[in-house]
């Protein structure tokens, strides 16, 4: 059976704009370093596809360098024998005179989607099967996207596939409901489902999704590989995809980039901050970048600067943010007892809390006290 890589999202160009400048040039450069990577992957794997669903540069006018190393890595596909069918996203959309897309049409490898509405865009024989693609380029102004794409070509090859960079409407949306925004193109997942296709290669979505069409097809998102950011975790792994007709068989290999995740640790099991470090040090590597949530009760008083510079050189970016809903209450009393600048504030605060009108105004004086608190510490 045919086999495919699907690709989505490598966003070549991206850099975070809120890191040290040295920093953010490395992340970049590790970003676009990724396609090499699908395409050794593709080539080992000797498949016989690969799709990239949209959005495979960050900005629709990348920078020369970056399209030519790109464009060679591509056209190592086709000389392995590998077709290659492009559909832009809309961070490098075509709608634009200076688009990447209309500038390097004559040289880009295998099938670039240009058309600006619904239709066959491609056929090809692989593995013995006639396999036909259809999809869309968005273009601001000229392609539909005032109700969620409903009409679809009429499938006629052994295997059908479709490529969409767009929002997949799930059935639940009813006529009239707000459906996106922007240039992100809706695409109903009812009218999908009857339209026959065996495989729909979708990007836009940054989190890896698989949706049931039916029986027998399938929709996937296959993520934003690498992520952009704690923030923005993206996905971990390519995806390959065996296109058997009703038995759509989706793999995952493991992508290498340094870590990046997002997690929440709870506070309320630990008495004191050195505890708490440990286990968030615990977790940490070199080189990961990492946002780390603190969740639950505190037992003790948190300094969260503090905490912070602590933990940093165990990551490569760290970022802590509190998410506490309180301090335990034997803390507090015992905090109120005290003959202090802070036992009074306690004291004052508490009173507020128990004759607060509402459950709003409570939470608002229980995060006052928080932050209160923080700051008496980091004074004393």
């Amino acid at each position: 059976m045919p086999r495919l890589l699907h690709l989505a999202d490598l966003h070549l160009g991206w850099a975070p704009r809120d890191l040290p400048r040295d920093l953010a040039r490395e992340i970049r450069s590790e970003r676009d370093a990724l396609l090499a990577q699908a395409v050794d992957l593709a080539i080992a794997e000797r498949v016989d596809l690969v799709v990239i669903a949209g959005d495979l540069f960050e900005s629709y006018r990348p920078d020369s360098a970056l399209v030519s190393s790109s464009i060679r890595e591509l056209q190592r596909l086709r000389e392995a024998g590998i077709e290659l069918l492009t559909v832009p996203g809309n961070h490098d959309e075509l709608t634009y005179a200076g688009s990447v897309y209309r500038l390097e049409a004559a040289r880009w490898p295998g099938v670039l989607v240009t058309r600006p509405e619904v239709g066959p865009v491609a056929t090809f024989e692989l593995a013995g099967a006639r396999v036909e693609v259809a999809g869309l380029a968005y273009v601001g102004g000229v392609t539909p996207v005032q109700a969620p794409l409903r009409e679809f070509p009429h499938q006629r090859g052994d295997l059908n596939l479709a490529v969409f960079h767009g929002t997949l409407v799930p059935p639940s949306v009813r006529p009239g409901d707000p459906f996106g925004s922007g240039r992100s193109l809706p695409i109903d997942q009812r009218a999908l489902e009857s339209a026959g296709f065996d495989y729909v290669a979708l990007g836009h979505i940054h989190v890896p999704a698989e949706h049931r069409l039916g029986v027998e097809a399938l929709a996937v998102y296959p993520g934003c590989v690498g992520g952009k950011g704690p923030r923005d975790v993206g996905s971990d792994s390519w995806t390959l995809v065996e296109l058997n007709p009703g038995r759509i068989k989706v793999e995952r290999r493991p992508a290498t980039f340094a870590p990046v995740w997002s997690r929440d640790v709870d506070v309320t099991p630990h008495n004191d901050a050195t505890t708490l470090v440990e286990a968030i040090r615990a977790q940490l590597t070199p080189h990961s970048w990492a946002r780390v949530r603190l969740t639950g009760s505190l037992a003790f008083s948190l300094n969260l600067e503090g905490l912070s510079e602590e933990l940093r050189p165990a990551a490569r970016h760290l970022e802590v943010v509190d998410a506490t809903s309180s301090v335990a209450p034997e803390l507090l009393e015992r905090w109120a007892a005290q003959p202090t600048v802070r036992g009074a504030f306690v004291r004052r605060l508490l009173a507020r809390q128990e004759t607060a009108p509402d459950e709003a105004t409570r939470a608002l004086v229980q995060r006052a006290l928080r932050i209160g608190l923080a700051a008496l510490s980091e004074s004393s």
